[in-house]
Order: C-alpha cells, then sequence, then structure tokens
C-alpha cells in the first residue's frame, strides 16, 4: 500500500484511548495511533507477502508511530537474502527514535540469519547513539543469550558506553536475562571488575533482583554489590 492508503487503514483500527495510554508510555514516539501490535503485525505480515514491500520500506519515514513500526516489521519478515535483509536494517536503525519502536523492531532471528546478525551488530554496542546501543542490545537479548555467545555478549555489554537513559536500560535488561540464563556464568562477570558504568550496573542489579527467575541467595549477593561511588 501506499503511505496515504496505509495510514487510512490504520486509522480504521485505531483506539483513541490505547493512543492516550501509549503517549504515556512512549517518549518521544511523535504521532501515535492507537492501534495494538498484534494488529501492526498482521498488516506487516500481508505487506511482506506482497510484491511491492521493498518499495514499500525504502519510501521515506513515514509520519505516526505505527507507520514507522510497520516499516520495520515488514523487514523483519520479509523472505530475502540475508545481505539484503542486513542492508535493510541499516537503513531502518537511524529512524528509531523511541525504545517502543526499537524493541517491537527486533525480532527472533532465523537460522540462516543469526551468524550474520551477530557480526552486523557488533559496532552498534560501542555506538553513540542511544538507540544503536539499544538496537544491538534487545537483538542480541532476544537472539544471543546462549553458551555460544554468553562470553562475548558480555564482553560486548561491559563496552557500552553511555549517559543515555534507553540505551542504559537495553544493556541492562540483556545484563539481567543473561543472569537468569547462566547465573552461575554471569555472577562473577558482575562481582569482579564489571566494567559496566555505574548506573548500567545498578539497574542490570535491580532488573536481576526484580526476576522471579533468580533465587533469594542470588538476589542478596546482587543487593550487596551496589557500588558506594562513581
Amino acid at each position: 500500500p501506499t503511505s496515504m492508503t496505509l495510514r487510512e487503514r490504520l486509522l480504521e483500527m485505531a483506539d483513541p484511548a490505547y493512543r492516550d495510554f501509549n503517549a504515556a508510555l512512549i517518549p518521544g514516539a511523535g504521532e501515535i495511533l492507537g492501534v495494538r501490535i498484534p494488529r501492526l503485525r498482521a498488516l506487516a505480515r500481508e505487506i511482506a507477502r506482497g510484491d511491492t514491500w521493498r518499495e514499500f520500506v525504502d519510501a521515506p519515514a513515514a509520519g505516526s508511530f505505527e507507520e514507522r513500526l510497520v516499516q520495520g516489521l515488514v523487514i523483519g519478515y520479509a523472505k530475502c537474502g540475508t545481505a539484503e535483509k542486513l542492508e535493510l536494517v541499516a537503513r531502518f536503525v537511524p529512524r528509531i527514535d523511541n525504545w517502543a519502536l526499537c524493541d517491537c523492531f527486533c525480532w527472533k532471528l532465523r537460522a540462516a540469519e543469526r551468524a550474520p546478525m551477530w557480526e552486523f551488530i557488533q559496532p552498534y554496542f560501542c555506538a553513540e547513539a542511544e538507540y544503536d546501543v539499544r538496537f544491538a542490545a534487545v537483538m542480541a537479548t532476544g537472539n544471543f543469550v546462549d553458551g555460544e555467545h554468553l562470553a562475548p555478549l558480555l564482553a560486548r555489554l561491559g563496552e557500552c558506553r553511555t549517559e543515555a537513559y534507553y540505551a542504559s536500560m537495553g544493556v541492562a535488561w540483556a545484563v539481567s536475562v543473561c543472569f537468569a540464563k547462566f547465573p552461575r556464568q554471569t555472577m562473577p562477570w558482575l562481582a569482579g571488575d564489571c566494567p559496566l558504568d555505574t548506573p548500567t550496573f545498578h539497574r542490570a542489579l535491580r532488573k536481576i533482583v526484580e526476576s522471579y527467575r533468580v533465587s533469594d541467595e542470588d538476589k542478596a549477593a546482587l543487593r550487596a554489590m551496589k557500588r558506594t561511588t562513581k
């Protein structure tokens, strides 16, 4: 569909109460129409099955949060070679300007996409842009918290240097998932000379302690790690 017909379809699905609810949760998102994520995913799948999805994702960034998110979702669903897909991702990531667009865009990778995406996200961990870093952290959280990638992932997360809140929270979330899945391997990394900056370190501890998957004994040990100085 053209951007205009897409917008018309989205406006038909929009729920003003949901729009107002989301507006409070997603700072920086700009215009929000109020369409629920499952309906956006269904629409993106429909577009990805069509013949014009490449023109759709190549179009200039659309106005509303939902229009931009559908563009991002189509990239994840599109059936194309991995090299082409990574090129599309590289063009889309600079359009990300809020946490929800970032997190919904990151998809569960197909087997053929895994190794190339792992290589692709490496520079993003050390990027300056807030949502470049969050993109790397969230894509990794959803796909690479496993035995093969745990050590290099923790190393990359430790190299992130950002004072931007949503980037820091993305890194903290990734660390918390590493701990929940691999507590014995992640605990020494946190307890030693952990390279995370202090705000991100404390956010990671808080998220781990909030997890129902972490033992009371580990939570007590983590609470005792809180840094008293920068």
